[in-house]
């Protein structure tokens, strides 16, 4: 389960963004190349919608990569490989 997680956050961060999932890596991050604010609202969104959970707005504000994504996400009980 914790693979198929990590792809769903791929997913959705290549849907929200209109990238390629293999350019979705840890190190990517806001301001990069389309995460702009109106793409991290269409990411939150999206994120919450995979996951069926409600993304408080401290961590939406954090959310600054695709590594912090996902440490966020483990707060709302997502599992990934170490």
């Amino acid at each position: 389960m914790a693979d198929q997680n990590e792809e769903r956050v791929r997913s959705v961060f290549s849907a929200a963004l209109g990238l390629d999932k293999a350019k979705i890596t840890d190190e990517y991050q806001y301001g990069d190349k389309k995460w702009d604010s109106v793409s991290h609202m269409a990411l939150v969104a999206g994120l919450e919608s995979e996951f069926n959970i409600m993304i408080d707005t401290n961590d939406v504000i954090a959310m600054s990569s695709v590594k912090i994504a996902r440490e966020i996400l483990t707060k709302y009980g997502v599992q990934f490989n170490s």
